[in-house]
């Protein structure tokens, strides 16, 4: 079998039952060599993360307050843990290591990543594997940005020749040793940056879902799942809402070429999502998934002759600039021009932004439509398919949606409209019936 990194997952990681289903998936293929684990995560709806008790515990001493009543609960959960699995793993020396630090004012990053050092050190146990802290072979600047080529090093010399090895998700260090975390999520990160590190043939991710689907099952009863998705139209989706898999990652493995697999530990014979390069996929016209988000709002401008007005896109985007607001998109016509930009960024910017452009660009109209929701229709090869953009507006139309908004770029592998906030939930299901059924 070919090389195969294994990330799992929170919930694969809850407890003594969900550990022994990763055992057997390890177990099953030779090829699964390097393991990387988040920390556990809950067990029911009504438990905590581990990394959220790990925060409290951290925002508690910072304010001087007691945390022996939280953080005896993330010992309790180690302890129970390990003795369900008969492993023999000196945490009492590790986790007064952990109250200590926390007493001496250590950082939230290096709190929160204690969560998958602990499990990391007892599931390198439970696979008889070596433990690699992910602390000396993952590496930030001293500005905090991502160190590729040096983590590439490290990984390449020291992880790469080991025989199995159990690299802790989440976190790596600073150049003066410090812990630093990835964003909530990062364990997906880590597990990308090992697979390129130690050139594997697949990064397998496994969760509680067995891959993507095509579109929310919140939203549309049971959505087929996605069989086989491009890098490209993961980020798409991804930027758009889904969520199965962390975005960030995508990258260290996209550069590298490796396909990674989505995976359900629940259902180890389920075969998931494949991602791929883009050379591998066919431009066959159909689509491969529906996301959307909601809570956007447009500023529209119109001025007569605009078009003939040099700098009057430049205006309007250093207005957007000096109050330190990004945007998703700038629909425009001869005379008109539209910022879509998500209501989070605005958060009480809004008026003074409006009368900064009215000074700006002085245009005849600013009108502002708020409540607008982004729905984005991804696919290979769209636009090579005649009649994809028809079927789509035509689905809307008889489901008496209003098109508020209509983007869809070069890149040929998705539409995107803009609906109003209410209908949002009524339109992904339109489409989804014109394309899927």
């Amino acid at each position: 079998m070919g090389l195969t990194v294994c990330k799992f997952g929170g919930t694969s990681l809850a407890d003594e039952p969900q550990i022994r289903k990763v055992q057997a998936i390890v177990a099953a293929d030779a090829g699964r060599r390097f393991v990387v684990p988040s920390a556990p995560g809950r067990r029911n709806a009504d438990d905590r993360k581990i990394t959220d008790l790990l925060y409290l515990c951290h925002n508690l001493a910072e304010q001087k307050v007691a945390f022996d009543e939280v953080f005896d609960l993330v010992s309790g959960r180690y302890r129970d843990i390990a003795s369900a699995l008969g492993v023999d793993v000196d945490l009492d020396t590790h986790l007064a290591k952990v109250r200590q630090g926390l007493l001496d004012g250590a950082s939230a990053d290096y709190a929160a990543s204690r969560g998958e050092f602990l499990n990391g050190l007892i599931i390198a146990r439970l696979l008889d594997s070596t433990f690699v802290d992910a602390a000396e072979i993952i590496f930030f600047d001293a500005h905090g940005a991502f160190e590729t080529e040096r983590t590439q090093q490290a990984i390449d010399a020291q992880v790469r020749p080991m025989a199995r090895a159990v690299v802790p998700g989440f976190y790596g260090s600073m150049p003066d040793g410090s812990i630093k975390t990835f964003s909530r999520g990062g364990s997906d990160i880590t597990g990308a940056i090992v697979a390129r590190g130690v050139g594997a043939d697949v990064y397998e991710n496994w969760t509680d879902v067995s891959g993507l689907l095509m579109a929310d099952p919140r939203i549309v009863d049971h959505p087929k799942p996605i069989d086989v998705i491009s890098y490209r139209e993961l980020r798409e989706l991804s930027y758009m809402g889904a969520t199965v898999l962390h975005e960030d990652a995508i990258f260290p493995v996209r550069q590298a070429g490796i396909p990674v697999n989505i995976r359900n530990t629940n259902r180890p014979e389920d075969a998931g999502s494949m991602i791929v390069p883009e050379a591998e996929q066919k431009h066959t016209g159909a689509i491969t998934g529906i996301a959307g988000r909601k809570h956007f709002t447009v500023i529209a401008l119109e001025k007569a002759l605009m078009n003939a007005e040099i700098g009057f896109g430049r205006r309007l985007l250093n207005v957007l600039e000096s109050n330190h607001v990004s945007f998703e998109h700038i629909p425009s016509g001869i005379d008109t021009m539209s910022v879509v930009i998500a209501d989070q960024e605005l958060d009480g910017k809004l008026e003074r932004i409006k009368a900064e452009i009215d000074q700006e660009c002085r245009p005849n109209n600013i009108d502002i439509y708020p409540e607008m929701a982004l729905i984005a229709t991804v696919g290979r090869g769209m636009a090579r398919q005649p009649g994809m953009a028809a079927k789509l507006f035509a689905a809307l139309a008889d489901a008496k949606v209003n098109i508020r908004m209509i983007d869809q770029g070069s890149s040929e592998i998705n539409i995107i409209v803009g609906v109003e906030t209410e209908d949002f939930e009524k339109a992904v299901c339109a489409i989804y019936k014109a394309f899927i059924g």
